[in-house]
């Protein structure tokens, strides 16, 4: 194993990948062929997240000499609009989500784009070929054939299902096995939380666990070689969020407690040779310039909300006819003034969500609640019992996938629109509900609408 420094590694390499940015995972059949989730530049989240580390001219070089893209979903840190206008020249393919809004809204930018459909294998390369698995979270899982070589980039997707053409396709791969998927402490999804006295609720990232063991369990449970770190790999960048940069994931702290025996945790950015099991690590610069104020990003906390952008949030969040079954009200405090959403009063259950009017107004405009939520500068109050969990755990699985990832994304918001939803991922084979706790809580949650 070599260190090729900051300017990145750029030997010619005949099959395998790169990883590099938060969730890039470069495939090289005879050169680079294919590029997951590009994040190569710009800020995400209204501003709030940064990568990690400089994406080196070697590896911007090698995805701009990809003819594919592959997009996950509809996250910033994986769709990323400034990363994908220098690359206009690709095929954009894409998880065959319901509703079709990502595939639908690029067309309409002028990106070529192509939905694939779930679990059919295309081709990438001479000797690469992929299968796109899209789940009901809206995400999806990239499963590559190199030549023999299974690379399952799941990103932050989950299982969800995807395991079923696994274990159906799995015969197919006889030689090395790799996983990329999201691990860290927690920190890629929202943890601004308050209590009702004002002080905050510790995240579950603030006790700063030990990666590796659970690494390990994970590749054992899917009988895997090779893990890769993905999609953690990111700072925060807007000054009125760096409290949360104790709680991001160092690239690391991935491999710390890791007793893999024949299986291996590589570093967070390599470039890997699937012929050799040989990989060659990539040490890219950090991003370590100083905070932006969220005006850089059009936020001032102190701009109101106004009549029409209130009748607009009672509009967006009244459609979700789930929430009438749990949830009393929504309060927005903008501009140090607090507006509040009627849903269904019989319930004593309430959200506040405290957040600057620019990126509020814009993630409803957009439908992209999530972006104002995982960007961790939204404080974030729960009133009366929520099942007695806090923080994003108690809006899951009620709140934030029935307006975020069924609604925004998939455009399902009545118990019709959620029936035909889900009986659409179930038609397709590759839908199902592990017994893990959550997965459990969600089928629960799912009850009438499957």
């Amino acid at each position: 194993m070599a260190d090729f420094g900051a300017v990145g590694y750029t030997a010619r390499m005949d099959l395998g990948f790169e990883t590099i940015g938060n969730a890039c995972l470069i495939a090289h059949d005879r050169g680079p062929v294919l590029a997951t989730d590009p994040w190569l530049t710009g800020a995400a989240y209204f501003g709030a997240w940064r990568l990690s580390h400089e994406v080196p001219a070697a590896q911007l070089a090698n995805v701009r000499a990809c003819k594919f893209l592959w997009i996950s979903h509809g996250h910033p840190d994986h769709l990323s609009l400034p990363s994908l206008e220098q690359l206009r020249d690709k095929t954009i393919l894409l998880p065959d989500h319901r509703g079709g809004r990502i595939a639908r809204d690029l067309a309409e930018m002028g990106f070529r784009v192509r939905t694939l459909k779930c679990g059919e294998w295309f081709p990438v390369g001479d000797r690469c070929r992929i299968a796109s698995l899209a789940n009901y979270n809206q995400d999806a899982t990239i499963v590559m054939d190199l030549d023999g070589h299974l690379v399952i980039d799941a990103n932050d997707a989950g299982n969800r299902g995807s395991s079923r053409f696994l274990d159906r396709e799995r015969r197919r791969f006889t030689k090395r096995t790799v996983l990329a998927c999201l691990t860290g402490w927690g920190d890629a999804d929202m943890i601004n939380f308050f209590d009702e006295e004002g002080r905050r609720v510790l995240p579950a990232a603030a006790e700063k666990p030990a990666l590796g063991p659970g690494i390990k369990s994970l590749l054992d449970h899917y009988d895997i070689d090779v893990f890769a770190p993905s999609s953690a790999m990111h700072r925060y960048n807007r000054t009125d969020v760096a409290w949360a940069d104790e709680y991001a994931t160092p690239i690391d702290a991935h491999e710390l407690g890791f007793d893999g025996g024949r299986r291996t945790c590589l570093p967070a950015f390599v470039q890997y040779d699937l012929h050799t099991g040989q990989y060659e690590k990539i040490s890219p610069r950090a991003n370590d310039q100083p905070l932006e104020a969220p005006e850089v990003h059009g936020d001032d906390w102190s701009t109101p909300l106004e009549k029409d952008d209130v009748d607009m949030l009672g509009a967006y969040f009244r459609r979700v006819a789930h929430l009438r079954t749990f949830l009393g009200w929504i309060n927005f405090r903008v501009g140090g003034k607090d507006h509040v959403i009627d849903i269904a009063r019989e319930h004593r259950r309430g959200i506040t969500f405290a957040t600057p009017r620019q990126s509020l107004v814009s993630a409803v405009q957009w439908r992209a609640f999530d972006d104002i939520l995982i960007g961790n500068f939204c404080r974030t109050t729960l009133h009366g019992d929520w099942w007695g969990k806090q923080g994003a755990a108690a809006l899951y699985p009620h709140f934030t996938p029935f307006v975020t990832k069924f609604g925004d994304n998939g455009g399902a918001h009545t118990p019709d629109e959620l029936r035909a939803y889900f009986a659409d991922y179930f038609a397709r084979g590759f839908t199902e509900f592990t017994p893990d706790a959550e997965e459990q809580e969600m089928k629960a949650a799912l009850k009438p609408y499957l």
